[in-house]
């Protein structure tokens, strides 16, 4: 729920659509409780790997530009959650994995489209260079998806990922 008289900008808009879309994708890939749907899986995992790309070939670097050279403060954070949420999409989804996406998505989603957040920061900042910015980051490419992989180096790299930024697989956090 936005406060009253809050009004998103551009960048905001789009990119938060963007996440409307991710989310319907993979709430389509598990819609049951016992398997993932394979197909609406790896839409979303495309999806996301290109809108991780949006943020950080084009949003961080912008908004670092703007802010004087300076990276925001929430840059660090951002960068390790996209790290924790790409290095997720590497082995074959299980329900442990989707479950652990969808609690970081729904953190991380609510610090960039929070009235304040990272979104609503880039749109005050792009100011008269946001529509610009949208026009950039609806032109990223569909992004080239690798197979699944499940070996031991993956799995590994994943918790590696995953502590760097703060989190667990949800059964390692029980």
């Amino acid at each position: 729920m936005q406060p009253r008289g809050y009004e998103p900008g551009p960048v905001t808009r789009f990119l938060a659509e963007d996440h409307r879309c991710l989310e319907q994708l993979l709430q389509t890939a598990c819609a049951s409780a016992d398997h993932v749907a394979r197909e609406a899986y790896d839409h979303f995992r495309a999806g996301l790997l290109r809108h991780i790309g949006m943020e950080e070939k084009i949003l961080l670097p912008a908004a670092q530009r703007w802010n004087g050279g300076k990276p925001l403060s929430i840059a660090a954070k951002l960068r390790l959650d996209h790290g924790a949420l790409a290095a997720l999409l590497m082995p074959t989804p299980t329900t442990l994995i989707v479950a652990t996406l969808c609690r970081i998505l729904e953190q991380h989603n609510l610090a960039e489209e929070s009235p304040d957040g990272w979104y609503d920061i880039c749109d005050r900042l792009a100011a008269a260079e946001a529509d610009q910015l949208v026009t950039r980051l609806r032109a990223t490419p569909k992004v080239a998806v690798l197979p699944h992989s499940d070996t031991a180096a993956v799995l590994s790299a994943v918790h590696r990922a995953l502590e760097r930024a703060g989190y667990a697989l949800d059964s390692d956090s029980r």
